[in-house]
Parts: C-alpha cells; sequence; structure tokens
C-alpha cells in the first residue's frame, strides 16, 4: 500500500505517523496529549473498525497521527486487530510510535518485536513511567535502546513528561516504506523465537524493588472480582450511574424543552408573518421541528451525563473487571464474556452498545451480541419506565421506585442471556470461546480525554442518527394527527385497527401504535400516546405524574396495563439508530430483520402471558 492508498487522507507536505500498542498502556492518552482537539474519528476504508485521526507539528512540520486499534500482535484474531496489522504492514506511514507500558514491559515487547521485522522506521515509547515507580518497577531505557536497535523514550503521557523528548525523535526518523511484509500463520519456533527475546530483553532491563508492587490492586480485585461479593458490587456502581444520569439530565432537558419551545415560538411568528399557509405551519413546527427538538431535548441530556461515567469506569480500569464477573453466566449462554461489556454500555444506548460488540474476536459470538443488546434498556427508555412504576406501583416513594427499576433492569440482563443460550443452541452453534482478559492496573482518570472520548465520539454519533430519522418522522406524525377521514384523525383510525391485538396482549392500540411511531426515538412513546388519547394532533407532555396516571387511568388503564406496558417497553423493536446501526455492523438484512423481531415475539409472548395469568387471578 502506497502513500496514495493510505487509510488517511493527508495533506500536502504532511508526515504520517502510526501510533500502535497493546490495549491498556495509554496509547489513547499520549494520542490526545499531542493532537488537542485537532481530532476526528471515521471507520478504516473498507472496513466496520472506528479510526481515530489528529494532527500536530513538530520543528520539522506538520503531522498526521492515526491511532489504531489495540493489538497484541500482527497476527489479527479480530477486525480491530486486523486494521490494526493492515496499517501498520501498509508502508504508506513515514514511522511506527509503538507505546509500552513500563509496568508489563515483557508482554508489550512481543509487538515491538514484529514490527521492527517490517521495519526500522520505529520508535519505543515507554509510558506510564510514573506508575511503574509508584510500583517499585525501574526501566533501564538506555539498555532497552541498545537491545533492540531502536530509539527508545520514557515518558508519563498523563502529564506530558518526557513527551518533549519524544517529538525530537519523531523527526529524527527517515521515512520511507516498510517492507510491506506481516509474517502471517507463524509456526510454533517462530513464536517460542520472539517470546523468548522479549523475555531475555525484559530481565535485562526491567528491576523490581520488591514484590509487593501490585499489592493495592491485589486488595481491590479481592473485592470487586470476588465469587460473591463481585456481582452485587457491580449492580450497586450501575445503579448509582443510573441514578445520576436520571436526575443529572433532568435539569438540562427542562432548559432545551424551554429553549426550543421558545424558538418554535418565533419560528410559528416568523411563518405565519411571511403569510404561511395555517398547514405548512403546523406540519413544520408542530410536526419536524416539535419531533425533532424534542428528541434532541430529552436523549441528548441523559447521554452526556451516562457516556463520561462509563468511559470513566473505563479509563479507571473497572470495566474489565465487569467482563471478569460475568464471564461464567456468558459462557453458560455460549456466548463471550466481553458480551457483559457491550450489554453495559446498552444501558446508555443499544446503537453504542451493538458498535461495541466489534471488541468480541468470534463472529458467531460477535454476532450474538449484536442481535441480544436491545434487551437491556437504554436510557431513552428510563424515563418512561421510571414514571410508569412511579404512577402504579410505589405510592411515591423514591426507593421503592429503585428498587422496582433494578429488578426490571436483572429481567433484562437474564433475558439477554436467555436468548443468547438460545440463539447459541440453534441458528448460531457453535463451543464459546476463550479469550485473553487483561485486568490493567486502576487509574486516576483523565477528564479532558473522557469529555472528548463520550461526547464527540459516542454522543454525537448517536444524536446525529437519531436527528436524521426523527425529522421525517415528525412529518408522518402530525399528518396522521391532522389528517381526518370521516372526521376521525388518521391516528385514532390507526390505533381502533390494532386495539384487538392490543387487547389480545393486555395493551391497547393507542399503546401499540405509540410503539410504532416512536420508532425514531423511545423518549417520544409516552408523548405520542397523549397526543392519540387526547387528539391534540401534536406530541403532548404532561404537568405531572399525578395527571399523566388520571389521563392513562381514564382511559382503561390498569396495574396490569402498565406492567404489559413495561415489559413491553423492555422488550420490543430496536429504535431506528439501533437498527440502522445493525444493518451497518451485520452488513446483512436477514440478521437486521431478526433483531427487529427478537425482542419484539419476545415481548408479546411475556405481555400475553402477564395478561392472561392475571385475569385467572381477578
Amino acid at each position: 500500500m502506497d502513500n496514495d492508498s493510505f487509510y488517511i487522507q493527508r495533506n500536502k507536505n504532511e508526515r504520517v505517523f502510526i501510533l500502535a500498542g497493546n490495549p491498556n498502556v495509554g496509547k489513547s492518552t499520549l494520542f490526545n496529549f499531542l493532537t488537542g482537539l485537532k481530532q476526528h474519528t471515521g471507520n478504516w476504508t473498507g472496513k466496520t473498525v472506528e479510526n481515530a485521526v489528529g494532527r500536530f507539528e513538530t520543528p520539522k512540520g506538520k503531522c498526521l497521527l492515526a491511532d489504531v486499534p489495540g493489538t497484541y500482535s500482527l497476527e489479527a484474531r479480530s477486525a480491530e486487530e486486523e486494521a490494526a496489522r493492515d496499517i501498520i504492514c501498509g508502508g504508506g506511514a513515514d514511522g511506527v510510535i509503538v507505546v509500552c507500558d513500563a509496568g508489563c514491559l515483557e508482554r508489550n515487547l512481543n509487538l515491538v518485536l514484529q514490527i521492527r521485522e517490517i521495519t526500522h522506521n520505529l520508535i519505543v515509547c515507554v509510558n506510564l513511567m510514573d506508575e511503574a515507580a509508584r510500583k517499585g518497577i525501574t526501566v533501564d531505557l538506555e539498555k532497552l535502546e541498545e537491545m533492540l536497535g531502536l530509539p527508545v523514550y520514557g515518558i508519563t503521557a498523563r502529564t506530558g513528561k518526557g513527551v518533549d523528548k519524544l517529538i525530537e525523535g519523531i523527526d529524527k526518523l527517515e521515512g520511507g516504506k516498510n517492507s510491506g511484509k506481516c509474517a502471517e500463520n507463524r509456526d510454533e519456533a517462530q513464536i517460542r523465537s520472539i517470546l523468548e527475546e522479549a523475555e531475555k530483553i525484559a530481565a535485562e532491563c526491567v528491576k523490581y524493588s520488591d514484590g509487593e508492587f501490585y499489592s493495592r490492586d491485589i486488595k481491590a480485585d479481592r473485592v470487586l472480582t470476588h465469587r460473591i461479593w463481585g456481582v452485587p458490587i457491580m449492580l450497586a456502581l450501575l445503579g448509582v450511574v443510573f441514578l445520576i444520569t436520571i436526575y443529572a439530565a433532568n435539569y438540562p432537558s427542562q432548559l432545551l424543552s424551554a429553549m426550543f419551545e421558545g424558538l418554535g415560538v418565533k419560528l410559528r411568528a416568523a411563518m405565519e408573518d411571511c403569510g404561511s399557509p395555517l398547514w405548512l405551519t403546523g406540519l413544520l413546527c408542530d410536526g419536524i421541528y416539535r419531533v425533532l427538538t424534542w428528541v434532541i431535548a430529552v436523549m441528548l441530556p441523559p447521554m452526556a451525563v451516562f457516556f463520561p461515567m462509563f468511559t470513566l469506569l473505563e479509563d479507571l480500569g473497572y470495566l474489565p473487571r465487569v467482563a471478569f464477573n460475568l464471564d461464567r453466566c456468558f459462557k453458560k449462554a455460549g456466548a463471550c464474556g466481553k458480551q457483559s461489556l457491550t450489554m453495559a454500555m446498552g444501558f446508555g444506548c443499544n446503537a453504542v452498545g451493538v458498535t461495541g460488540c466489534r471488541i468480541i474476536d468470534s463472529p458467531r459470538e460477535r454476532l450474538i451480541a449484536v442481535l441480544t443488546n436491545s434487551f437491556v434498556p437504554c436510557n431513552g427508555r428510563f424515563p418512561a419506565l421510571i414514571a410508569l412504576i412511579t404512577m402504579f406501583f410505589t405510592g411515591g416513594s423514591g426507593l421503592t421506585a429503585a428498587v422496582i427499576l433494578t429488578g426490571v433492569i436483572i429481567v433484562g440482563v437474564l433475558l439477554t442471556l436467555l436468548m443468547s443460550g438460545l440463539l447459541s443452541a440453534t441458528l448460531l452453534k457453535g463451543v464459546p470461546s476463550s479469550f485473553m482478559l487483561e485486568l490493567p492496573p486502576y487509574r486516576v482518570p483523565q477528564t479532558g480525554s473522557i469529555i472528548v472520548r463520550s461526547l464527540l465520539d459516542r454522543t454525537v454519533f448517536v444524536l446525529g442518527r437519531a436527528v436524521a430519522v426523527a425529522a421525517p418522522a415528525g412529518l408522518v406524525i402530525w399528518l396522521l394527527g391532522n389528517v381526518e377521514i370521516n372526521g376521525a384523525p388518521l391516528l385514532t383510525l390507526c390505533s381502533e385497527l390494532l386495539d384487538p391485538i392490543g387487547n389480545f396482549i393486555g395493551l391497547d392500540g393507542v399503546i401499540l401504535l405509540a410503539f410504532i411511531l416512536g420508532f425514531p426515538a423511545n423518549e417520544i412513546v409516552i408523548p405520542l400516546m397523549l397526543m392519540i388519547y387526547m387528539l391534540s394532533g401534536t406530541l403532548t407532555d404532561y404537568s405531572s405524574l399525578d395527571s399523566l396516571r388520571e389521563i392513562l387511568v381514564s382511559n382503561g388503564w390498569t396495574p396490569v396495563t402498565a406492567i404489559c406496558t413495561i415489559i413491553f417497553m423492555l422488550c420490543h423493536f430496536p429504535c431506528s439508530t439501533t437498527m440502522l446501526t445493525i444493518k451497518k455492523e451485520t452488513g446483512s438484512l436477514k440478521w437486521t430483520a431478526l433483531a427487529f423481531m427478537l425482542p419484539l415475539v419476545t415481548g408479546t409472548v411475556l405481555c400475553f402471558a402477564v395478561s392472561h395469568i392475571a385475569e385467572l387471578f381477578a
């Protein structure tokens, strides 16, 4: 691969460098320190793997830096490792910077030695020197440089210490093409030779002052990954994240709603001043604009709170412990322990959870994770779930509501395991694969990096896809609410047609229609119900939970209806953003259709069972 076919579009006279390394070595921290906000994310050409690309300057000129996925070896076992291998071996860059962890250098040297075989335009960057020092680990950088025959720089990327020397080293690289040859399917003798060399170099260059340098992490892991207490602690921690997300997002959501409402008034006045027809004003202001801004106001604040908190746990080093705690459960279901991480990401947004399934190496297990991710409720469903639980089952007790909501979440997790086991035993038969799970040391999270990664890489990505679908959905909703046949709005007629199906499973036609029209975003399901019940012609908000309960009860709701709606809220087809993501990730209409039908059928069966069992005991 020459420079012109390199995965990244470079500017004229711009040098390109690749940032490589094992997972959890602080590679992204160095990338963010060098590039600041001059970065963007996308996909590698022809692949579903995301890239991070940024620019920085050295005394010698402008540089473009590509942060490739973390990999332990050039022998690819996943889409991420394949992308990393192809880019490193492609020969289109002026140099490769391999980041290593000073605290576990021997393991990291395996990748360094493999890359050295194809290029000497290579810098070894030993990161986390401060962390290693606290653990009594000393790395002889001069000896390491001598034994590798490569430039070596010790840094602490978190604070920027030593990065200036690294930049000087980057300017000293001569550039030029790689050999373009990556050894694949190495035989056992070659692998053993590299491992032995890495062991020999590490033995010469790394010294330990005592044997207790991991004592703090070991003590923490004895609690957080305990066979009995690990899972309850994990659930409690995730529960805290959910509660903070819900309560912290309320005020920003109200501010956004008020701001959009004020802008909507001005937009309507401007259109009226221009002599716009009533139908066009209604279509644009009450239809497209109202649905679009509703989705933004309700979706943006929870994501802006949840994703930074999720990334905080990631930077802290806790998420691999989650995978460790749940690995046994997912293995029993014929799936991969890493699915627990993608499931946790789904609590923020199922689309992000689906994208996160790329971390699973096995295509079979990755597909299982994609198809079952929507069984856990995203933050778009939490407001409706909390409202229904509070109105019908708690008597106003916040503690009771929290306990019931936790129970609903646990049901979602159990359904994820159950459906994963069902798929593994039928359509996606196979033996669960083993995977190497690295428990990184606990670290102080980087606030700036967290904000950039969570807001730009996740929040904006999801919101962009939701907005793209919300605008046309607003048009359809307004037309259905305002076009009449024989004096009845189309919404009413459609809900009446769905009534027999809804009643059969413990719901009604309005509830079913609200879920169907809420396909662009789960946040608008309850406002759609109110719009249909009250014949308002536009999305309708509720002033309080008491007023909402009064409206629902007057339209035939009972506690059983609320239970069935909660079940259907938990188990129904994914939203449009998630469906688009599933199609992109799988590249298959068949699997996308199955991802649509699997939760829908499950929710329908459960609602039918609950409603009819309730009738027997009534």
